[in-house]
C-alpha cells in the first residue's frame, strides 16, 4: 500500500512531465482504435446494404460471379433468357419474382458530358427499376421510370452534381449512348457507400445496356410465406436444370462482402502496421521520460532505499507509475480513437465514399485492444528505467548529481549493436545479390529489422561523432552559445541517441519508399522511352473497354496514320508437356503492336506471331513446360473454339511494360471466337502521321468528344499519370508516418523539458554569471535542431539504403534504375531542422522565465 501511495504521490508530483509521454500513447491507442472502428463501421455498413439490397433467391449466369458484379470481355453482363422468369415463377414456393439486370461497364454523364461517376472509386451502376429495388429505395421526388426518355438517380449522386427533374442524362454502353431525363429522385433506406445508381424501365434498360430484349442479368425470386430461403433455392435449382446460378439472400450478401473483404483488410492491417510504427516510436518517448525522471530522483530514490525500501518496492514504484500512465493515456485514446473514425468517416464522405454515423460500430474488442497494447507497451518500455532504479544504492543519497551511467551496460549495448547492425549490412548485400525476389524479399525483410534495431543500439555511440561533425557545420558559427547547445548534447548521449532514433524510424521509411517510388517511375520512365514507338496511347481509366464506335471515330480522325487494337482474353492452354492452364491470359493485337511495343525476343521475331495460327509466349513460361519455337499450343478460347497456335517467338521475360504478356493477332483469335462473343479493345495505340502529332493529338481528343470515357494521352502525358499515381500513394502513406513523426517531435519536446528541469541550477548558474534570456533560450533550440538533425542522418542514410536494396529486387522485375529523389531528401533534411525549432519553444521559454535565485537554490 505504501508503495502504491508513494506512485500515486509521484505520478500527480510530476504529472505536467508526463503528459507528453500520455500524449504519445493517447495518440497511438487513438490509431488502433479508430483504424479498427472505422473498418468495423465499413463493414457493418456493407453488410446492411448486401443484406437489404439480397432477394430471397436470386438466379444468374452460370459464368456470373457471387458478387454479380462480372462483365464480359465483350462489355456486356452475363445474360440469362426471359424463359427462366417463366420457369421460375412455375416454381413451387416462389410467391413472386421478376426480371431484373443491371451492368457497372459504362460511363453516365451529365447534359455538358461530364461524368457522374462516383470519385471515390465506388461503381456506377445502371439497371431497371423493379419491386427488389424499391424495397431498399424510397423515391422521394418525381416518380419512377415509365419510358425510354425517363430515368431515375439516387438521392446521394443527385445532391454531389446538382441533378433536378427533367436534367438531361447520357447513358454510354457498349451498344452506344442513351439519352434521357431524370424523372424521379431515390433516396436508400440503408446506406450506400458511394455508388452511383440509376434506373430504366426493363424495355430501356434491355436495349440501353444490352442491345437486345428478352433477356436478364438475373431473375430475383421471393419465397411464399412459410418456404424457407434454402428449400426455396433447392427447388428452383431442381426445376433449371443445374443450369444457372442459384443463390440464397444470405450466399448472395456474403458473396458481395467477400468482394470488398480484400480491399477492406489491406486498409486496416496498412493502418494498424502505421500505428504499430507509431507504438515503437512512443517506446522511444516513454523510456526516455522515465529514464530522465529516475535521474532526477536519485537522491530521493537512495533516501528511500536508507530508510528501509527494497530494490523491489523501488521498481514495483516505477512500474505502477508507468501502469497509470499507460491506463490513463488508453483510456483518452479509446475515446479519442472513435472521434478519430468518425472523423475519417467524414472526410470519406469528402471524398465521396458515405457512411453513416448511425451504423457507427464499437466491437467491445476495440476498446480491450486499446487499453491492453497502452498499457503493455508503456509498462515494457518503463522495465529498464525501473530496473535501473532499482539498482540505485542508499549511497546515492550522499551524491549531488544522478546516477553514473553503467559503462559495462554501455558496452555491451554498443557490441551487441555493433553486431546487429553489421548483420543487418549483410542480409541487405544478399537481399540486392539474390537472384529471384522472393529470396531477396525474405532478406530485404531481415536487413531493415537487424539494421533498426542496431542503428537505435549503437545510437549513442554515433552520437558523439555525428553531434561534433553538426556542431562544427552549424553549431559554431553561434559561437559560445552554439558550443553549449553542442556540449549539451553530448552529456547524454544515451538519451540523444534514443531522442534521435524516434525521428530516425519516420524519417528512414520516408526516405526508402521516397527512394522505391523514384526508382519506379525512372525506371518505368526509360522503358516507355526504350519500348513504346506510337505517338498516343488511349484507353478508360475506369477500366471501360473500348466500344466499336469509338474505334472507328479515332480510325477516322485526320492526321492519323495507323490505329493499332489491342484485346485481351482468357483461355486454357493445354501445352507440349501436357498439361492444361485453366483461365490463362492471352493478348490479341494488330500486326503493328510489334513496331508500337518494341518487345524483346529471345527467340523468333514478335512479327511472327501475328501471322495466322501463330503466337508467341515469354521466356520463363517456355522454360516451366518444354516450349521451343516451332511448339504447338491448344487454346480453348473462352467463348470460342479451341486452335492449335504455333509458337513462332519467345519473348524476354524481364519486361515493364506488358511483362509476362503472350501475343496472337485480333486475326486468329476471330476465326475460333463468335463475332459477338469477341473482346473489346482495351487499349488503342495510334500513329500520327510525320510531323503532325500536334494536330493529331487535338483531332483524337475532338474526334473522342461523345465518348468521355475515353482519355487520349502521348507519351508525356503517361509518364505523368505513372508519376501521379505512384506520387498519390506515397503522399498516403506519408501522411500516415506523419503520425510517428509527429510521436517523434513530442519526444524531442520531452526530452528538452525533462533536461531543463534537470539542469535548474546549471541554468540559474549561467544566468547568474551574464548569459542573456536570449543566448539561453537559443542554446536550448540549437540542441534541439542538432539532436533533430542527428536523428534525420541516421534515418535518411538508413533509409536510401533499405530503397536501394529494394531497387535490386524490383530490377529483378525489370524496373532497373536505380534513382535518389535528392529534393525529397534534402528537403526532409532541412525540415527536420525545423521541427527541432518547433519542439524547443515551450521548453525554451520555459526556461527563460526561470527565477535565478530560485533556479541556484535548487537541489
Amino acid at each position: 500500500m505504501t508503495v502504491l501511495k508513494t506512485s500515486m504521490r509521484n505520478f500527480l508530483a510530476h504529472k505536467g512531465r508526463m503528459a507528453l509521454s500520455a500524449v504519445a500513447v493517447l495518440l497511438s491507442v487513438a490509431f488502433v482504435c479508430g483504424t479498427l472502428v472505422f473498418t468495423d463501421t465499413m463493414s457493418t455498413t456493407f453488410d446492411k446494404l448486401f443484406a437489404a439490397t439480397a432477394s430471397d433467391v436470386t438466379v444468374s449466369a452460370k459464368d456470373a460471379s457471387d458478387g454479380g458484379e462480372t462483365t464480359s470481355d465483350n462489355g456486356k453482363p452475363p445474360v440469362i433468357p426471359a424463359s427462366v422468369l417463366a420457369e421460375v415463377r412455375k416454381v413451387d414456393g416462389v410467391k413472386s419474382a421478376e426480371g431484373a439486370l443491371h451492368s457497372t461497364s459504362l460511363t453516365v454523364v451529365d447534359g455538358d458530358k461530364e461524368s457522374l461517376s462516383p470519385t471515390s472509386g465506388g461503381p456506377t451502376i445502371v439497371g431497371n427499376w423493379t419491386a427488389n429495388d424499391a424495397r431498399t429505395m424510397k423515391i422521394t421526388s418525381g416518380a419512377a421510370p415509365e419510358g425510354p426518355d425517363q430515368i431515375l438517380v439516387d438521392a446521394d449522386t443527385a445532391d454531389k452534381h446538382g441533378l433536378e427533374l427533367g436534367d438531361e442524362i447520357g447513358v454510354i454502353s457498349v451498344v452506344g449512348t442513351h439519352t434521357a431525363k431524370v424523372s424521379g429522385i431515390a433516396d436508400f433506406t440503408v446506406t450506400n457507400p458511394g455508388a452511383a445508381i440509376f434506373f430504366l424501365d426493363t424495355k430501356t434498360a434491355q436495349q440501353a445496356l444490352l442491345g437486345e430484349s428478352g433477356v436478364f442479368t438475373n431473375v430475383n425470386a421471393t419465397a411464399a410465406d412459410g418456404v424457407s430461403h434454402a428449400q426455396l433455392k433447392k427447388n428452383v435449382a431442381a426445376a433449371l436444370d443445374g443450369d444457372y446460378k442459384v443463390l440464397t439472400a444470405k450466399e448472395s450478401a456474403e458473396a458481395g462482402q467477400k468482394d470488398v473483404e480484400g480491399f477492406m483488410s489491406v486498409l486496416k492491417y496498412a493502418m494498424l502496421g502505421f500505428a504499430g510504427i507509431a507504438f515503437l516510436v512512443g517506446i522511444f518517448l516513454i523510456i526516455n521520460t522515465f529514464s530522465m525522471l529516475v535521474a532526477q530522483r536519485t537522491r530521493e530514490i537512495g533516501l528511500m532505499r536508507a530508510i528501509g525500501s527494497s530494490r523491489k518496492q523501488v521498481n514495483r514504484s516505477v512500474l505502477i507509475e508507468a501502469l497509470l500512465l499507460g491506463v490513463v493515456g488508453s483510456v483518452l485514446g479509446v475515446g479519442a480513437g472513435v472521434g478519430l473514425a468518425v472523423g475519417l468517416m467524414k472526410l470519406m464522405g469528402m471524398a465521396g465514399m458515405e457512411l453513416s454515423t448511425d451504423d457507427l460500430t464499437v466491437a467491445w474488442t476495440t476498446p480491450a485492444i486499446g487499453l491492453l497494447l497502452g498499457v503493455v507497451v508503456t509498462v515494457l518500455a518503463a522495465y529498464l528505467p525501473a530496473r535501473r532504479a532499482g539498482k540505485i544504492s542508499p549511497m546515492a543519497a550522499l551524491r549531488d548529481a544522478g546516477a553514473p551511467a553503467d559503462a559495462r551496460a554501455g558496452r555491451i549495448r554498443g557490441g551487441v549493436g555493433t553486431l546487429l547492425t553489421a548483420a543487418g549490412a549483410f542480409a541487405l548485400y544478399l537481399a540486392a545479390a539474390a537472384e529471384k525476389a522472393a529470396e531477396g524479399s525474405m532478406w530485404l525483410g531481415f536487413g531493415v529489422v537487424l539494421s533498426l534495431i542496431g542503428f537505435v543500439l549503437i545510437g549513442p555511440l554515433l552520437a558523439g561523432g555525428v553531434v561534433r561533425v553538426l556542431g562544427v557545420v552549424v553549431l559554431r558559427v553561434f559561437g559560445p552559445v552554439g558550443r553549449m547547445a553542442e556540449r549539451n548534447a553530448l552529456r547524454n548521449p544515451r538519451r540523444t541517441g534514443a531522442t534521435g532514433a524516434a525521428l530516425m524510424i519516420g524519417l528512414a521509411l520516408v526516405a526508402c519508399l521516397s527512394v522505391v517510388g523514384a526508382s519506379m517511375v525512372a525506371s518505368a520512365t526509360d522503358e516507355l522511352d526504350k519500348s513504346v514507338g506510337t505517338d498516343f496511347i488511349i484507353q478508360s481509366d475506369s477500366g471501360q473497354l473500348i466500344t466499336p464506335q469509338a474505334v472507328k471515330a479515332v480510325q477516322d480522325a485526320p492526321q492519323v496514320e495507323r490505329v493499332t487494337e489491342y484485346k485481351w482474353t482468357e483461355a486454357d492452354f493445354t501445352t507440349p508437356d501436357g498439361k492444361t492452364l485453366k483461365n490463362t491470359a492471352i493478348t490479341a493485337a494488330d500486326p503493328t503492336y510489334a513496331t508500337d511495343l518494341r518487345v524483346e525476343t529471345v527467340e523468333g521475331k514478335l512479327e511472327d506471331a501475328y501471322r495466322p495460327d501463330s503466337m508467341s509466349v515469354h521466356e520463363k513460361f517456355a522454360e516451366d513446360h518444354g516450349i521451343g519455337l516451332g511448339s504447338k499450343i491448344d487454346v480453348a478460347f473462352k467463348d470460342g473454339e479451341t486452335a492449335g497456335l504455333t509458337v513462332r517467338a519467345i519473348t524476354s521475360s524481364d519486361a515493364v511494360v506488358d511483362a509476362g504478356a503472350m501475343y496472337t493477332s485480333i486475326d486468329t483469335m476471330a476465326r475460333y471466337v463468335p463475332a459477338d462473343r469477341m473482346p473489346l479493345d482495351m487499349l488503342l495505340f495510334v500513329s500520327a502521321k510525320d510531323g503532325q502529332q500536334d494536330a493529331a493529338y487535338t483531332a483524337l481528343k475532338d474526334s473522342l468528344h461523345d465518348y468521355p470515357q475515353y482519355t487520349v494521352r502521348d507519351q508525356t502525358d503517361y509518364k505523368e499519370a505513372l508519376k501521379d499515381q505512384i506520387g498519390q500513394l506515397l503522399n498516403m502513406i506519408y501522411g500516415l508516418l506523419a503520425l510517428a513523426i509527429v510521436v517523434a517531435i513530442l519526444g524531442v519536446v520531452n526530452t528538452l523539458a525533462l533536461s531543463v528541469v534537470e539542469r535548474t541550477r546549471e541554468i540559474g548558474l549561467m544566468r547568474a554569471i551574464g548569459l542573456s534570456r536570449r543566448q539561453l533560450r537559443r542554446m536550448i533550440r540549437l540542441e534541439s535542431v542538432v539532436i533533430a538533425l542527428f536523428g534525420a542522418l541516421l534515418g535518411l542514410g538508413l533509409g536510401m539504403g533499405w530503397g536501394a536494396t529494394a531497387q535490386q529486387l524490383l530490377a529483378l522485375e525489370g524496373l532497373k534504375v536505380l534513382e535518389i529523389p535528392w529534393p525529397t531528401i534534402i528537403g526532409v533534411f532541412i525540415g527536420s531542422a525545423f521541427v527541432g525549432l518547433f519542439a524547443a519553444l515551450v521548453p525554451a521559454f520555459r526556461a527563460g522565465r526561470m527565477n535565478v535565485l530560485n533556479a541556484i537554490a535548487t537541489e
